[in-house]
């Protein structure tokens, strides 16, 4: 019998908007659900149902109500959602008034900013005054070329309050990859940052601002926020008569905030795959299943109420900026911050939980372990009264990590892992404040989510290592990818290997309790022997190693088969001896299995990771298999792949 790490009390579950959330089925349906596990079932049984109690509960406002929530239902894709009916993304955001604090903009320096809810709808009504008057319509794209502060938002929410469909990249991006991406969908109007702060040091983004603005024809318009004082600094840029400031572009004498009502299923953000295997897909995500899956998740997953507040650590190229700003649609403050996750040796964050009085703190697991080896012991440091829920993605959360947080964080939290993707913009498995938390589990799989593990065979198993598929259409699967043809390539990517059941890549497990476990990517998953292995089980066990500071795992094709190389970047003072890679191999071996075990273990300076902080498992393979790396500017630092060349070890 496993023992929970945390159990939700009887006051909290009853008091928790999931419980409100299944009264009001079991009174309207006259249904008898009692339990989460009972929630799911009608919740994908009954879709039409439930996605239509969503809209009611999450009191989303439309100008038209849909005449059928769910057309051709058995289609995926194919289905369609709550048609005819009419609304805005913005609108729903922009829903609270008054004095009370909407955002809270921090930055590594210690900057504070905060905008009220009555002076973010003052923002937002200036700038899509300005963007109407240069003739941006609904459809029109609109671009980002920003960090995680309030500018972004309130230009967001101006762009999305005409219809323009928004789509954003972090200044850390190179110039290809922004032309890689903005490229392809040809912007408009660009909202684009001087320079950013981050690990202490200032980094200038003016002249790639410069070069992106004369390599895309569309762009009409620039608008350049002056975050670092660099902004006068590039004459190129004051000359060009599209470039604008951000102060400048507030209509001091704005029209009138109006919010163009389209349907459902209207283009709202166009999002991007991470690029590292060829020119990004651009996924595209309509506005209502964006609206209603996300807002369903804060609400009946996260427990998120008005007042809240809610923080994410993420950036503009990561789908958890959308997830997150999105949090204003449920009434929450949102802190965002731009930096350094580990400035002051991660103190920062920490510190803006007591500070800003957080409730729901949102990071990766990757921020986690290195509190954890840092030896952080936060619940002895900060008081923490706010916080009741951690948030974790990016990464499969380890086990050690769950005992790390309950033993030196804080005991009365619910630790939810939660695991999706840009794909859907939202989770196919995550928390829940009716169950308990079990040890290096995701909770369970998210309601409206026909979420199931499945084994080669196309059969659903469980307490065994398959294929995350999800088997039913939800709301927020893409209208589809960016000139696209027939939405081949969207098919291809989701749908080849079983028709109508959607095949998200990655390799997990489905438990008798419902709960979830991944281990991977399924296209990085090992297979020595012909046995798969998920990378996530080995990192666990390097993880352990106090003297690895960084690891990445692949497969190499050897002698007919395959072999295990882990490459390791080793801690301060230490060094790759024999006595440390037995050490390594002996910690795999004694906690996993001899397959688990790598032949070749090597030391190189830096691991190659995506700009949002994934590691790049398919691209260190295939530099060292000697074929081509085709996008290496969806790295954040693509120089760390050349370690990888040529390895005089691995050829022997």
């Amino acid at each position: 019998m496993k023992t929970p790490l945390w159990k939700p009390s009887a006051e909290l579950q009853q008091q928790s908007q999931a419980s409100q959330f299944m009264a009001l089925a079991n009174q309207k349906w006259g249904l008898s659900l009692s339990d989460y596990r009972d929630l799911h079932d009608w919740s994908v049984s009954d879709p039409e149902n439930f996605w239509q109690l969503v809209w009611d509960y999450c009191d989303i406002t439309a100008s038209v109500p849909a005449a059928k929530v769910l057309v051709d239902g058995d289609k995926m894709p194919g289905a369609r959602w709550f048609d005819g009916a009419r609304l805005n993304y913005a609108e729903n955001l922009l829903r609270h008034e008054g004095s009370g604090t909407a955002l809270v903009s921090l930055l590594e320096d210690g900057e504070r900013r905060s905008l009220s809810w009555g002076d973010l709808r003052a923002q937002v009504e200036a700038l899509a005054s300005s963007l109407r008057n240069e003739g941006v319509t609904a459809g029109d794209r609109v671009a980002a070329f920003m960090p995680n502060v309030q500018e972004t938002v309130v230009f967001m929410l101006a762009a999305t309050s005409i219809g323009a469909t928004w789509s954003s990249c972090s200044p850390d991006f190179g110039f290809n990859g922004v032309l890689d991406r903005f490229g392809q969908i040809e912007p408009k109007v660009m909202i684009a940052i001087d320079g950013y702060r981050y690990n202490g040091k200032v980094c200038d983004c003016t002249e790639r601002v410069s070069k992106i603005a004369n390599a895309i024809d569309s762009l009409e318009r620039v608008v350049l926020v002056d975050l670092v004082g660099l902004a006068d600094t590039r004459a190129d840029l004051n000359k060009d008569p599209r470039v604008v400031s951000f102060e400048a572009y507030l209509d001091p004498a704005p029209m009138p905030l109006e919010f163009t009502q389209l349907p459902f299923d209207h283009p709202l953000f166009i999002m991007y795959s991470s690029g590292t295997t060829g020119m990004p897909k651009c996924i595209v995500h309509g506005a209502g299943g964006s609206l209603l899956q996300i807002t369903k998740e804060h609400r009946l997953a996260v427990d998120l109420h008005p007042g809240d507040v809610f923080f994410y650590f993420t950036t503009c190229g990561w789908m958890m900026w959308n997830w997150l700003v999105t949090g204003l649609a449920s009434g929450a403050t949102l802190v965002l911050y731009d930096g350094s996750p580990f400035a002051d040796n991660g103190r920062t964050l920490l510190e803006a939980i007591n500070r800003e009085g957080i409730n729901v703190f949102g990071t990766s697991a990757k921020f986690i372990a290195a509190l954890e080896k840092a030896g952080h012991n936060p619940r002895e440091d900060y008081s923490l009264d706010s916080l009741r829920t951690i948030l974790s993605t990016g990464s499969p959360l380890s086990p050690e990590s769950y005992d790390y947080v309950y033993q030196h964080v804080k005991s009365d939290v619910c630790l939810s892992s939660i695991a999706g993707g840009t794909d859907i913009l939202s989770c196919f498995v995550g928390g829940s404040p009716l169950l308990p938390v079990y040890k290096g589990e995701i909770q369970c799989a998210g309601l409206g989510m026909a979420t199931e593990i499945w084994s080669d065979r196309g059969e659903r198993v469980y307490n065994e290592k398959g294929e995350l598929v999800c088997t039913l259409p939800f709301p927020s699967t893409p209208i589809g990818f960016w000139q696209d043809d027939n939405d081949q390539r969207y098919r291809s990517a989701y749908f080849e290997k079983w028709p109508g059941v959607w095949a998200h890549g990655d390799y997990g497990e489905e438990f008798d309790n419902g709960g979830f476990a991944i281990y991977g990517r399924s296209d990085a998953i090992l297979n020595p022997g012909g046995v798969r292995i998920g990378t996530a089980e080995i990192y666990r066990q390097v993880d352990r190693v106090e003297e690895i500071a960084d690891s990445i795992v692949v497969g190499q094709q050897w002698c007919d088969d395959v072999r295990v190389v882990l490459a390791v970047v080793t801690a301060e003072g230490a060094s790759l001896t024999d006595e440390l890679r037995n050490k390594i191999r002996s910690t795999i071996r004694a906690n996993t299995t001899p397959r688990h075990v790598p032949e070749k273990i090597i030391e190189v300076p830096d691991i190659p990771r995506t700009i949002s902080g994934k590691l790049v498992e398919i691209a260190v393979r295939d530099m060292i298999h000697g074929r081509e790396v085709k996008n290496k500017d969806a790295l954040a630092n693509p120089e760390a792949l050349e370690y990888f060349r040529g390895r005089e070890e691995l050829s022997r």
